[in-house]
């Protein structure tokens, strides 16, 4: 009663393979084909909906970048408005171009840990 060879660490693995070919096709279909923006959406939304289907999770990161009305890959510049807006709280506003949806995101200062190594050095007079 050893260990059984051959049985992978992470459930899953091949949904995980396919949603993961299915975000870089997307990526490559919108950078080398600009007029395929409906081609990343459809590959976008079959990403969606596999990891729908077998209750997979997706990674934060990866669903900061797409549309939640419209499935299609936010890349800013090309399908997307980026705007930094702070008021009370400084948060990043992307806009989606195709469907106008807006996302905003928090920023988070970095916290600035000066040491006395890293203290700025006194400026040289002629």
């Amino acid at each position: 009663m050893g260990k059984k060879k051959g049985k992978s660490l992470v459930q899953h693995r091949e949904l995980f393979q396919r949603m993961n070919y299915l975000y870089q096709a997307a990526h490559f279909a919108l950078h080398h084909f600009s007029q395929n923006a409906d081609l990343a959406r459809f590959y976008c939304s079959t990403m969606k909906s596999v990891a729908k289907k077998s209750v997979l999770r997706m990674d934060f990161r990866i669903k900061r970048t797409l549309c939640k009305r419209c499935s299609s890959l936010l890349v800013s510049g090309k399908t997307a408005t980026v705007r930094v807006k702070g008021r009370r709280q400084c948060h990043v506003v992307v806009t989606c171009r195709h469907c106008k949806t807006i996302k905003r995101f928090v920023c988070r200062p970095t916290q600035n840990h000066t040491t006395s190594s890293h203290q700025e050095m006194p400026l040289r007079t002629k």
